[in-house]
């Protein structure tokens, strides 16, 4: 089965889509926390001319962006990998 094309191709385009997502959040959270060490006066600015400060937007923006992606990480499992799934069930006549 490892030899397999379909399996390889499966196995290679969900490493890959993975590891993009995985390098999406991580610049995203360690830009955060970037900020968050080097810029505080930047995240305080406060917005709206309300209390809340721009740090908190960017907080919940960075765990909403979690969802995001997670989101489309499901869609593209439920869409292309899952066919993917399907051709190599056929191949492998199951």
């Amino acid at each position: 089965m490892v030899a397999n094309p379909d399996f390889q191709q499966l196995v290679r385009e969900r490493t890959r889509f993975g590891w993009i997502l995985t390098a999406a959040i991580l610049i995203i959270y360690f830009g955060f926390i970037g900020l968050i060490a080097f810029d505080k006066a930047l995240l305080a600015v406060k917005v709206g001319g309300g209390t809340a400060s721009l740090g908190l937007f960017l907080g919940v923006g960075v765990i909403l962006i979690a969802f995001v992606l997670t989101g489309i990480y499901v869609a593209r499992a439920n869409t292309r990998f899952d066919a993917l799934t399907a051709d190599l069930k056929r191949s492998l006549g199951q």
